[in-house]
């Protein structure tokens, strides 16, 4: 099981949607968020900004996925208040530095190159940036700009972004979460599983091109035809085929998207052999109300 961490987010302000520091107990570096309209106010934090970093400019939500561009400076906060007249896009930015004086202008390139890497892996936020081959580094260096990416990713995610990780959750043993289900409908074939943060379908499964009224109601039509612009579906005969893992908010949007009609993803999504994901989840609701408390702490 792997060892939990402790996480210290500040609140500029005493505001959660204001400026927001964030570091790793025990970790030098550090997390700086700030909302495109307060990037004045990062004159209070010189000391943590005014020093060589990697940054994340993010969009604003938008159907399918964010916008997001990964950049590095020698002087963090000089950068960032560039691209308030060279990006229009975005609308808040997250930017790494550290407490002392360690990350260099090779560090930062290495940094700025994996990222890029990690970020068009994981597919979560749109990236339209070409990669690049992470600059060459001593083992020693490399080893300890490799666990600044792990920590930065937590730090990410702990401040609203999952930019860095996998849209598929590594399976944790025997909890239903890491379950493969299926839903067939027309002729349309799809494979999924629970993410924490909603429902992936995976790869190479299809789903019905036709839509019904019910979902231009719902408006899961718009996000049907967000997946089709994106790329992640195309057309494939009569079915349009996921290119790509796709994550929704929930397995009934999931559903929607591959029947093209309003449907119940907790009675749709079936295991193997034929238990639905609303059966599923009660098991684990009986579980709990049953007192196995234990078992569930040696599953997670």
């Amino acid at each position: 099981m792997a060892l939990g961490r402790s996480i210290r987010i500040y609140l500029d302000g005493g505001e959660v949607s204001g400026l927001r520091h964030a570091e790793l107990v025990n970790w030098t570096g550090q997390a700086l968020l700030c909302p495109r309209n307060r990037v004045a106010e990062l004159a209070r934090w010189e000391a943590a900004v005014r020093r060589p970093g990697v940054y994340f400019l993010i969009g604003a939500e938008n159907i399918t996925r964010r916008d997001v561009y990964v950049g590095e400076a020698e002087v963090a906060v000089s950068r960032i208040k560039q691209h308030l007249t060279g990006q229009e896009f975005w609308q808040e930015v997250v930017i790494f530095t550290s407490k002392d004086e360690n990350l260099t202008k090779a560090h930062i390139k290495y940094l700025e190159a994996r990222i890029i890497q990690l970020a068009k892996a994981a597919g979560r936020y749109r990236l339209d940036q070409n990669e690049a081959v992470p600059v060459v580094l001593p083992r020693a260096d490399r080893d300890a700009m490799e666990e600044y990416l792990n920590n930065a990713r937590l730090l990410l995610g702990a401040l609203g972004h999952r930019i860095l990780d996998p849209v598929v959750d590594q399976p944790t043993g025997g909890d239903y979460r890491s379950v493969q289900l299926f839903y067939s409908v027309r002729g349309a074939s799809a494979t999924g599983t629970i993410a924490d943060d909603g429902f992936v379908v995976f790869k190479g499964s299809t789903a019905l091109a036709q839509v019904h009224e019910s979902i231009r109601q719902s408006g899961y039509l718009a996000l049907k035809e967000g997946l089709i612009k994106d790329g992640k579906l195309m057309k494939r005969g009569d079915l349009l085929k996921f290119t790509s893992d796709v994550l929704f908010s929930s397995a009934s949007a999931a559903a929607a998207v591959v029947y093209g009609n309003a449907a119940n993803g907790r009675v749709c999504w079936k295991t193997q052999d034929g238990k639905t994901l609303k059966e599923l989840e009660e098991e684990q609701a009986g579980r709990i109300s049953s007192g196995s408390m234990s078992d569930l702490s040696q599953e997670d």
